[in-house]
């Protein structure tokens, strides 16, 4: 187990010197930009939660109802799993690689692959777009934009947010089909 950690922290570190650029490139500058990546990572904090499942309730009534619980169950499960992968692999944040970069907001946790706020969202979304597939659209904006504000934030690299989306899909999708089709 300890080689395999090994193993994929060389990759990161290989890839994270042309990853930083994207991070360069995405940094919050101006004040709106900063403004709207604080927002955005706050609401992914867990904040969207609240928002993001009424609305369901809202737009498509009761059937929405085993919708959000399975959103909460993977998500739930996320939250246990993803700071246990954060720690067995030990990458460190853009903002500590780069005396540049500087974050915007704390960040969470001391680790930045994969990305929490990615696999969450992931796994909160998956459910809601298997339900009901014209929330697609505004699922993968939603996610884009939480993405961008956590490469904006320097707290994640481009693969921190590839990885925390592949795996928050990778344990919701069959969670998600198994408790919806049930």
């Amino acid at each position: 187990m300890a080689g395999s950690a090994i193993y994929a922290r060389s990759v990161l570190a290989h890839v994270a010197t042309a990853e930083l650029s994207v991070v360069r490139l995405c940094s919050a500058q101006r004040a709106v930009s900063r403004s709207l990546a604080i927002g955005l990572s706050w609401l992914g904090n867990g904040w969207i939660y609240l928002a993001l499942f009424p609305f369901c309730l809202v737009r498509t009534g009761w059937h929405a109802v085993p919708v959000v619980g399975v959103a909460a169950v993977n998500t739930a499960i996320l939250h246990w799993l993803y700071p246990k992968i954060k720690r067995w692999i030990s990458r460190p944040r853009p903002f500590r690689a780069d005396p540049r970069l500087h974050p915007l907001l704390p960040a969470m946790d001391e680790f930045s692959f994969p990305s929490g706020h990615s696999m969450t969202i992931t796994a909160a979304l998956v459910p809601i777009v298997a339900a009901f597939p014209g929330a697609l659209i505004p699922s993968i904006a939603l996610w884009m934009s939480i993405g961008w504000a956590r490469l904006a934030s320097a707290h994640h690299y481009p693969s921190d947010l590839i990885a925390g989306g592949a795996l928050g899909a990778a344990v919701s999708y069959p969670i998600s089909s198994y408790m919806l089709n049930s």
